[in-house]
């Protein structure tokens, strides 16, 4: 009986296979309209649950948080990032946080290579013109972009999503530089160039990726001081935090032509777009696609579930931030 069974609210709708999990083990609570929940129906949603399966568009903040039910136990969210709970107010409350590492990093890396090359290659740009009826034709100069292969690719953040990032691009024979916390180890690195210096990092990097976590020591790294540093010329690809880039410097140094292209599948404030970014014609803007895969985002969910048994179970779950 469903009554026997502990209450799981489930705020977002996801992956058929994921739901017909949460809804065998537990008494779920789905949202089928895929609907955004405001504050007051997250919380409407989560009395008498013992646990919830939120993502990254829900604010779980802290006075949220604080009016969440006694019943509560654990929250564990559709992400590797948890930028949008209250972590220290979730630890107030003795409830458990998971989230869902590894299993995205691929695919996520998929998609900065992606970025890369049609940036680059002004990709973005030519497909907008077959699309319009408007291309006569091939021609010599028509959309001469930049070559990728034999270039110098700068990470910025090496975990597990820019060591994949890095893996794809020595297929291109790129030149890999990044930027992190702490030096890896050399069988992590497997070549890579650590730069403690970031004005010799910026320096090297002809080619950008952002891939570094959110959080205050990374809001808005990529400023207009930082861009003046990359060499001219250089294309930027973010699939971090949009958080972690000042927009109208970007916009700026792309329109300036200081910088030749980027592409961009994360924003700050999304869904919400600069609109600085909407009329130019040399950046690649998705709809943070990161993670969009089938197999990923049933490895995503079952990782939340996964998180989910362990503490309903008394047990400490493998992927706890709190």
């Amino acid at each position: 009986m469903s009554g026997d069974r502990p209450v799981l609210f489930v705020t977002r709708r996801l992956p058929a296979a994921v739901e017909a999990r949460a809804a065998r083990d537990y008494a779920a609570r789905l949202n089928p309209a895929d609907r955004k929940l405001a504050a007051a129906e997250i919380l409407a949603g989560a009395e008498g649950a013992a646990a919830i399966l939120c993502c990254p568009a829900d604010r779980l903040d802290a006075a949220l948080i604080a009016a969440l039910p006694a019943s509560l136990r654990v929250i564990a969210t559709f992400s590797v990032g948890t930028d949008h709970i209250d972590l220290a107010a979730a630890a107030a409350r003795g409830l458990a946080v998971c989230n869902t590492p590894d299993v995205l990093s691929v695919a996520t890396a998929e998609i900065a290579m992606l970025l890369l090359l049609a940036a680059a290659r002004r990709a973005g740009e030519g497909e907008r013109l077959v699309r319009a009826g408007r291309w006569s034709g091939w021609a010599p100069t028509q959309l001469v972009g930049r070559g990728v292969s034999g270039r110098r690719l700068g990470i910025l953040g090496m975990g597990r999503i820019g060591r994949e990032l890095a893996a794809m691009a020595r297929g291109f024979g790129m030149e890999i530089h990044y930027r992190n916390r702490s030096r890896l180890p050399a069988a992590l690195a497997a070549g890579a160039i650590f730069h403690e210096d970031e004005d010799t990092f910026l320096a090297a990097s002809e080619f950008l990726s952002l891939n570094a976590p959110g959080g205050a020591g990374t809001r808005q790294w990529l400023n207009a001081a930082r861009i003046a540093r990359l060499p001219r010329g250089a294309v930027v690809v973010n699939t971090g935090r949009g958080t972690s880039v000042e927009d109208a410097a970007l916009a700026a140094a792309l329109a300036s032509g200081h910088l030749a292209a980027a592409g961009l599948d994360v924003y700050d404030g999304e869904p919400v777009v600069f609109p600085g970014y909407l009329g130019l014609e040399n950046v690649v803007l998705l709809p943070h696609l990161g993670s969009a895969t089938a197999e990923t985002r049933d490895a995503m969910g079952f990782r939340a579930l996964d998180g989910i048994d362990a503490v309903l179970a008394g047990r400490p779950p493998e992927f706890a931030v709190a």
